[in-house]
Parts: C-alpha cells; structure tokens; sequence
C-alpha cells in the first residue's frame, strides 16, 4: 500500500449512527463513462448518476466509482447523495487523474492512492493508460465499534485491453497490476478486516488475472459466488465457446451472467446506424429475448469476510440499466455490479487461522514467466531503437547546422533549420522514453518477474 496516508476530505455530519455495526451492507461499482471532452452528455449522464443513487433501494453504503474523471461530476454526485453516503473521497493521480472515487455511509479513516508500476506507455497517448495514472484507490472504512469493525475498500480500473488475449501487447501490465491489487487485499485481510475490491477490472472470469486474484488474496468474485456456472466471457469469445451452451439471451445475460460491457440494451454499444437513428429521435427496440453474442462482463466486485464475524452474499444483480430520462441514453457504457452482504450472528471462522494464499498451477506461473520475458524482449528492443533515433536526430541536426553556413538560398537554411528542429525534438522524446521510462519499466518488469519466482517455488513446495 502506498507511503502515504491521508485523512478524508470534504466529509460531512452523518445522519445516522455510523458506530452500530450494521446487519448488512449494500455495496455498487460503477464505471460512469465520465471522460472530459470525450463521452457524450458526460455531466447530464453522471448528474442522473447520482440522482439514481440517491434514491435507489436498497440504499447504497459503500459505492465505487471508476472514470469519474473531474471534480464537477463528483461535487455533483456527492451533493446528490450526501443523506446517504455523508463521506467520500475523490482521488488524484497521474497527470489527468485516475477517475476514481470512494463514497460511504461511515467515516473514512484513512485512504491512500497507490500507482502501478507497469501502467501502460507515454507514446500511446491516443489510449491514455499511462497518462492517467491508473491504480488502486483505498479507503478504510470503520463501520463499528470493535477493534476489527473495518471494511478495507479497493477501487480500480486495470489496463485496458485493445485487442484479444493472448495478444494483448498489455496483457503483462494488465496481470502485473492485478497482482499488486491481490496483494494489497491480501494485506488487508491478514489484519482481519472485511475486504472489498471494486471496479473495472477489464478482465473476463476465470481469464488469467481473475485467477491470479483469487489464489493470491482471499477473495472471491461475488458473482461467481451466487452464479458459479455463469459465462466466462463473450458468446463469441474462444473461452465462453469451449463450453458448448446457446447463445444466451439479452435477458439472460443481465440475470445469469452479470454482463456489464456491450450488451445489447446500452444505448452506447449499439450500431452506428441505430446510434445515429437515435440521435435523430428514432429508439430501438431490443428484443431481450434476442440472443446476445457481444455481452461480457468486465466489472467486479470482490469479498473477504471480517476476521470473528461471518459476513455472507445475499444476492447480486446487474444494475444501472435505466436510461437518462430525457436524453434516453444509457447513463454510462457500462452497468453497474451491485450486491448485499449480510451479517450472520454466528461467529465465523478467524481469519488468521486460514492459510491467506492458495497457489496457482506451477505452469501457470511458467505462463506468466513466459509472458514477463517475452515483453522484456520487446521493450529492450524498443529502448536500442528509441536511444539510436535520439543518436541519429543529434547526428543529423549537427550536420544541418554545417550546411546552414554554405546555404545558397535563405529558404534552404530556414529548412535546414526546421528539419533540425523538429527531427531533434522528435529525437530527444524518443531518447527520453527510451532512456528513462523504458528503464523504469524493465526495473519493475524485474520485480514482477522476482515476486512471481518467489510463488512458484512456494507453490512447488506446497505441491511436494
């Protein structure tokens, strides 16, 4: 977890009693679509965000919010929800912010922002990863009065993912950053708090880093609780067609299967054509009896229960399906994952007496190896290219500062010197990439590489 520690900011009064441990908690994720400039009706979409929230019912006590990108959408949420979540935390990190907020009914005693360290590249600016500084966003959260009467809550949104595993050029930062987030909700139950991670984790169930997760942290998915024979990605998708089912319908891949992304009902994934029909006032029907090829769920909600106290999953729904009520859009392009949780007065099992870690298959982590040193490989290569750019640009910018003297024409020296400007600006980027970005991501590529080393020879162990 990361150094530094703060205390909650702009919390509020609360309404209730906050030191009553409560019987239940009803727990959202949300990724809201809140990208400045870029999503369409952004403010309109997240101000009935929150005026859902607000009066949803159950009422929400903890809630996750991933791409909630600037302070107006999340001043306008909380103003909205305050009699019901009085404290929230906005989170700040990279150079554009990481979009993630942390609303709650208790007090926030203490939260942290922790950026991974293998987290996309500066030079793919078009897509943003790095530039926002994605990471793990933590809040501590006492929800009463014992010594271990905390929720410890993860809220993350993982690399995404722009083309099909397994060749995803950012699968080895996907499954680095989902081993920093196991870890960090490992931590969190060896201190015997009840643990929540949250988010959009773009990661289809029982895919690598879903596995990862759960043998690496105590957690479980949620969903896979309540649904375990639920869909492991797409109908399209190689892993959900190895199964041998139909093709589900819309409906049942909002009640079985928890598809949160591209489903046939949001307004945002559907057809160019429909989309444009839409905007012209034209709507669409969906028959949710259709089958549904596209739908996957990439949003989760993970659980570990308080140590001494048995904390079960009551039930588990997609939601935010609704749509804006005079736009008609859908109110972000994703659904929200939602789940009550519900206090047993049986005291349960103490965790410290668990084993906190179980282990993946020792060619799992042979896979994972595999993948480190193959993408070693590539940014090793990359960092020679870069660094002999930067070399070439230096070289050929002195040689048009010589051939400026014996230039016959103004012209031909203003071109000289454009060329040379731009050439060595774009050569000491690229140089600066190579040089030092580059190099920090080799040096944490090895400490993932080490930190996976060391579970291999555990799991060999433990396997013996």
């Amino acid at each position: 977890m990361a150094d530094q520690m703060a205390t909650i900011e702009d919390s509020q009064e609360p309404s209730a009693d906050p030191l009553d441990l409560p019987s239940s908690l009803r727990v959202i994720s949300l990724n809201c679509w809140g990208l400045k400039f870029l999503s369409k009706y952004r403010h309109a979409r997240l101000v009935e965000i929150g005026h859902q929230l607000a009066k949803a019912t159950p009422a929400p006590q903890i809630v996750g919010l991933q791409e909630c990108w600037t302070q107006q959408d999340y001043l306008a949420i909380r103003e909205l929800t305050k009699h019901i979540l009085p404290y929230g935390k906005f989170y700040w990190s990279g150079i554009f912010g990481g979009g993630l907020a942390i609303l709650s009914k208790w007090p926030i005693e203490e939260s942290s922002m922790f950026r991974y360290p293998l987290n996309g590249r500066p030079q793919a600016f078009f897509r943003g990863d790095w530039y926002v500084g994605k990471g793990v966003a933590s809040a501590r959260i006492r929800i009463g009065t014992g010594r271990k009467d905390v929720v410890e809550v993860f809220c993350t949104h993982l690399h995404a993912p722009y083309e099909r595993e397994p060749n995803d050029s950012y699968i080895c930062h996907r499954t680095a950053q989902a081993w920093e987030i196991a870890k960090m909700m490992r931590h969190a139950a060896e201190r015997g708090h009840m643990v929540l991670g949250l988010g959009d984790f773009n990661m289809i169930p029982l895919s690598l880093a879903h596995r990862l997760i759960e043998a690496h942290s105590p957690v479980k998915d949620i969903w896979r609780i309540v649904k375990p024979d639920s869909a492991v990605g797409a109908a399209e998708d190689s892993a959900e067609k190895a199964r041998g089912l139909v093709v589900p319908s819309s409906r049942m891949c909002l009640e079985e299967h928890g598809t949160t992304c591209d489903h046939r009902f949001n307004t945002w994934r559907w057809s160019k054509q429909m989309k444009k029909d839409f905007f012209k006032g034209k709507d669409s029907y969906i028959d949710p009896e259709a089958e549904d090829h596209r739908a996957k769920r990439l949003d989760y909600v993970f659980f570990a229960s308080q140590e001494g106290v048995r904390w079960q999953v009551q039930d588990v729904q997609v939601g935010f399906t609704m749509r804006h009520p005079t736009l008609l859009c859908s109110l972000s392009d994703h659904f929200s994952i939602e789940t009550t949780l519900v206090r047993h007065p049986t005291v349960g099992e103490k965790t410290e007496d668990k084993v906190m870690t179980s282990f993946l298959p020792v060619e799992t982590y042979d896979e994972i190896l595999a993948m480190v040193a193959k993408y070693n490989i590539r940014e090793r290569k990359q960092r020679r290219w870069r660094l002999r750019h930067f070399g070439a640009e230096v070289v050929i910018t002195i040689g048009c500062f010589i051939a400026v003297w014996w230039s016959p024409r103004n012209f031909v020296a203003f071109i000289l010197m454009l060329v040379s400007t731009l050439g060595l600006s774009a050569g000491v980027l690229d140089g600066l990439m190579g040089g030092l970005f580059v190099g920090s991501e080799i040096r944490a590529l090895k400490e993932f590489e080490y930190e996976v080393r060391l579970a291999k020879e555990q799991a060999l162990r433990a396997a013996a």
